[in-house]
């Protein structure tokens, strides 16, 4: 009998192991020596550690899920406590053991990363359909709303799921949000649509009226009513685009026509009225020198009378010529008026007597502070004299005034 300390070799060739629960048998050697049938079954034994070496390695350096590594651990243990194999069987079996102890540690370190992981999946996911929910209820800026619900849809998807009954709540959300601004957007164009169609048969009535006017020589009733259309065409909104701009293509035609014409008809005017600014010049040249000469107003205005005769049968003026010209001629106008008001003052009876009454209390003013400066001097009050003299300075200086206004009523 052959012996070794995990197992022996009977003298008729079986083959044993030993381990803690006793021996058992592992084979029968026929072929050869004793020791070649032991070196047979420890080789055996040898590709049991490296397979457990190789778990041991995979366990240590990388993540293998703990559902996995407690798997290869059970078929290991099988192979182990089913070896056909002589070592130490008992020590791969302690192995295996911590081994198993470490895949339980690493299933609970998993299980806690997943229920972080799904926790935060689901904060991720919440996030995003309150987002969604808040576009659906609130936004009216559709472009745009649309587009963010498009990258709230392609967020969900790119996000980590969670556990499935949270996935499947959030997700019933999401849809109800995407299908509730689908149908908040339908019915805000339908709105529009028909708002739309209301201003175009309106802007249509307005056009028609447009078209109508076009070739009316009533040119300033008409040019009014073309601006109360615009003030019309810009306070009834905007139809669809193809609609506006048909119907603008029309309005502004009609428009361009009417005034084209009132235009042409003026610029035609103007140039017969050329002749009448002409006349006009010369009158105004004519009335300027001769009122500058005239000082008696009363003169001034009967000759400006002869004048304005001759302006108004000049007749009207040319749009371009009309201001300067009636705005020169109001400016004598208006010379004349004041040299008129100005001789009015002067002659006035009243205002002359105010004026006399004023230099008389003025007179009799200084005369009293004459008395009054003597009789302070005479006291010797100098702060009194000060005042007096004052006084004194200030009404002559009045009287002065007075007596020039006096002069100028003479």
């Amino acid at each position: 009998m052959t012996t070794d300390p995990w197992g022996r070799v009977d003298d008729d060739g079986t083959v044993y192991v030993r381990t803690s629960e006793g021996e058992r048998v592992v084979g029968s050697w026929q072929a050869g020596a004793p020791e070649e049938a032991l070196a047979f079954f420890r080789r055996k034994y040898d590709a049991l550690v490296t397979e457990v070496e190789l778990l041991e390695k995979r366990l240590r350096t990388t993540d293998l899920s703990a559902s996995q590594a407690l798997s290869s651990v059970e078929k290991l243990r099988t192979a182990v406590h089913e070896a056909n194999a002589v070592g130490d069987l008992d020590a791969l079996a302690r192995r295996l053991d911590s081994l198993t102890e470490q895949a339980e540690e690493r299933r609970v370190e998993q299980k806690q990363a997943q229920e972080q992981a799904r926790t935060e999946a689901r904060e991720v996911k919440e996030r995003i359909v309150a987002e969604a929910e808040r576009v659906a209820a609130e936004t009216t800026h559709w472009k745009s709303g649309g587009e963010r619900m498009r990258q709230l849809i392609d967020e969900w998807k790119a996000a980590p799921r969670t556990d499935r009954p949270t996935e499947q709540a959030l997700w019933k959300r999401m849809s109800a949000a995407r299908n509730s601004f689908s149908k908040r957007r339908k019915a805000y164009f339908a709105g529009l649509d028909q708002q739309r169609e209301q201003v175009r048969q309106e802007k249509e009535g307005i056009v028609t009226e447009a078209e109508s006017l076009a070739d009316s020589t009533d040119w300033g009733p008409t040019a009014g009513r073309y601006r109360d259309l615009m003030q019309r065409w810009k306070a009834s909104g905007r139809a669809d685009r193809a609609s506006e701009d048909q119907l603008w293509s029309r309005f502004k035609a009609a428009q361009d026509r009417f005034f084209q014409a009132r235009n042409a008809a003026f610029a035609e005017r103007d140039a017969e009225l050329r002749v009448n600014a002409e006349a006009k010049e010369r009158i105004l040249e004519d009335a300027r020198k001769e009122l500058a000469d005239i000082a008696d107003p009363r003169q001034a205005r009967a000759r400006l009378r002869d004048f304005q005769d001759a302006w108004e049968d000049a007749g009207p003026l040319p749009r371009d010529e009309r201001d300067r010209l009636e705005g020169a001629f109001r400016k004598l106008e208006d010379g004349i008026r004041r040299a008129e008001d100005h001789e009015w003052q002067r002659t006035n009876p009243e205002g002359r007597a105010r004026a006399e009454a004023t230099a008389t209390r003025l007179r009799d003013s200084i005369a009293q502070l004459e008395s009054d400066l003597e009789h302070a001097k005479a006291r010797g009050n100098e702060r009194r004299v000060r005042e007096i003299e004052e006084a004194l300075t200030a009404r002559r200086s009045w009287l002065d005034e007075a007596e020039k206004a006096l002069d100028e009523m003479s």
